[in-house]
């Protein structure tokens, strides 16, 4: 599975806006199957009607998950983490272990739990351990980086990160994702990507309000300095290592989605900022907020784990307790932290 011999269709399941962004990336290396689960919207795809006018015309739009499976050995599945396991179960039938499956879902899948029960680490799974559950499938690998899918389709460069335990899902994802306006760095440390991934959104949404509140970017830099710590002690304390977090799936993709309007967590948090209620904000979201789902099961699970988290415990207030912004930066400013740097041996 190398560059140009690569023959077979790279398959993409999700038709969200980064599922297309990455089958446009795809597409000028190698034909594309992108799955939709709706068949107005493969139609829509197919006839090329709308906000799927700019896809490429190596891109064929299906309904049908079994006909990817069998076309294509590399599969890019970008689905909601709250979709995500059930997407692992219709599509799991068709796989066998010769298929590579590359996630670029940055979110977090929290399984039920009996009333009553508290939440442990073992109750939280990353996409790659979902597939791992619901599949034979067993290289698998995750996309990470600062890819904010309106850039990518603008054809502006950009880069991102493939993470897997196997050189060779690395290696095949770089074959047909690299190009002259995407880098694409490999690591092997998924676990730390998907981490870093998913909690990033969580200060983005920070990020957002800050902006909604017209602040500048001494706070600004103040949030995402100490947002990256507690994003590192978060992943330390569930086995991940401290650089995925120092590289482009961590401070990189924080730095764009903490700063961009084009990120949907940074434009929540802003709207937010400027008086709007959650709940307006998540019924009038045309895209899934991953960070939203994310703030409240970390907030649970940080509390599980004593792990000290100011400004996701700050940020859950201001979304889920309607703790007033002002308040809330003010705690920020004074928090008695008592060092600087303080998740290096």
């Amino acid at each position: 599975m190398e560059g140009s011999e690569h023959k077979n269709p790279v398959g993409i399941i999700g038709s969200g806006s980064f599922g297309m962004a990455i089958a446009n990336l795809l597409a000028e290396n190698v034909d594309v199957l992108l799955y939709a689960r709706r068949e107005e919207v493969r139609l829509a795809i197919e006839k090329r009607e709308g906000r799927y006018s700019v896809l490429s015309p190596r891109i064929q739009a299906v309904s049908d998950l079994q006909l990817v499976a069998q076309k294509c050995q590399l599969i890019f599945p970008i689905v909601p983490s709250q979709a995500f396991r059930s997407m692992m179960k219709q599509l799991s039938p068709y796989l066998n272990p010769t298929h590579f499956l590359i996630h670029g879902t940055k979110g977090l899948d929290l399984q039920d739990l009996p009333q009553g029960q508290s939440l442990h680490p073992e109750h939280i799974k990353t996409m790659s351990q979902v597939i791992e559950e619901e599949s034979i499938v067993c290289r698998i690998g995750c996309l990470s980086g600062p890819n904010l899918s309106k850039e990518i389709m603008e054809g502006q460069p950009a880069a991102t990160l493939i993470a897997s335990p196997f050189t060779e899902v690395i290696k095949a994802g770089q074959a047909v994702l690299k190009s002259n306006r995407f880098q694409v760095y490999g690591d092997h440390d998924i676990i730390g990507a998907e981490l870093a991934g998913a909690l990033k959104n969580i200060i983005a949404l920070a990020a957002g309000i800050l902006g909604g509140k017209g602040l500048g970017k001494n706070l600004w830099a103040l949030l995402v300095t100490r947002g990256l710590s507690e994003m590192i002690h978060i992943g330390k304390a569930v086995g991940a290592d401290v650089k995925p977090f120092l590289g482009v799936a961590g401070i990189g993709d924080l730095v764009a989605t903490a700063s961009s309007e084009n990120s949907r967590n940074y434009k929540a948090g802003y709207r937010l900022g400027k008086g709007e209620t959650l709940d307006d904000i998540m019924e009038t979201s045309t895209d899934v907020i991953e960070g939203v789902k994310t703030l409240e099961t970390i907030r649970a699970l940080g509390a599980h784990l004593g792990i000290t988290t100011p400004i996701v415990e700050i940020v859950y207030r201001v979304f889920f307790k309607k703790m007033p912004v002002d308040n809330a930066i003010q705690f920020l400013i004074t928090y008695p932290y008592a060092v600087d740097v303080d998740f290096l041996p």
